[in-house]
C-alpha cells in the first residue's frame, strides 16, 4: 500500500467509514464530514471510473457527468495503474447485484 496515505488520521477516517451500515448513515456522516463540492467531486470520480470500466468514451463521459477531460484522464490512470481500489468496489457491487437477481 502507498505509504503517502498511511497515517493515523486517514486510518481513523477509514475505520469510521467501515462502521457505517446504511446509505442513510452514509448521507448523515458525509454531510457532516464534507462540503457539497467535495462530496460531488468524489462521487463524480467514482461514476467516471465506472463508465471507463464499462468502456465508455471520453466525450460520452464528459457529456453525462460534466467531468473535465483532465479528471477523466486521472481516473483512467488510477484504474489502470493504481492500487485496484476501484476494481475491489466494482466487483463487490457486482456481486451484490448478482446476488439479488
Amino acid at each position: 500500500m502507498d505509504s503517502k496515505l498511511q497515517d493515523l488520521n486517514v486510518e481513523f477516517l477509514f475505520q469510521a467509514v467501515l462502521n457505517l451500515k446504511t446509505v442513510e448513515e452514509c448521507y448523515r456522516f458525509f454531510d457532516d464530514l464534507c462540503t457539497v463540492p467535495e462530496l460531488r467531486a468524489m462521487s463524480q470520480r467514482l461514476v467516471v471510473a465506472k463508465m471507463l470500466d464499462e468502456h465508455k468514451v471520453y466525450n460520452d463521459i464528459v457529456g453525462l457527468t460534466g467531468a473535465s477531460t483532465a479528471t477523466i484522464s486521472r481516473v483512467n490512470r488510477s484504474l489502470h495503474y493504481g492500487n485496484d481500489g476501484y476494481r475491489i468496489v466494482f466487483d463487490r457491487m457486482d456481486e451484490k447485484t448478482e446476488g439479488h437477481e
